[in-house]
């Protein structure tokens, strides 16, 4: 892969990370998310915004596969309700429809 390709693959994910990083935490639904949050979801999703680098291809099902692999440590290590967990997972992974239009804006 040459450079300028590599180049371009990082500038679409970092747009990824960027607009779910906007989808969890600002606009009308953020103002909502920010009423709710308790430390453990935003390190979750925290979580969930640096292992979107690592993904080797950004789609919905790799996405939401990572999204449950995330969600199943924390549900182990944090005192999290099924309900909590299920709420959350969901919220998570309605940020794909918001992260896939940024990635075809930058495509």
């Amino acid at each position: 892969m040459d450079k300028s390709k590599k180049i371009l693959g990082a500038g679409i994910v970092l747009a990824a990370i960027a607009a779910a990083g906007t989808y969890f935490l600002s606009g009308k639904r953020g103002e909502k998310n920010r009423e709710k949050i308790a430390a453990w979801t935003l390190k979750m999703k925290g979580e969930v915004l640096e292992k979107m680098k690592d993904l080797k291809e950004m789609n919905k099902e790799n996405f939401e596969a990572m999204v449950d692999e995330i969600s199943v440590r924390y549900a182990r290590a944090e005192r999290v309700s099924a309900a909590e967990m299920k709420h959350l997972k969901t919220e998570v992974k309605n940020a794909w429809s918001h992260i896939s239009k940024q990635l075809k804006k930058h495509s």
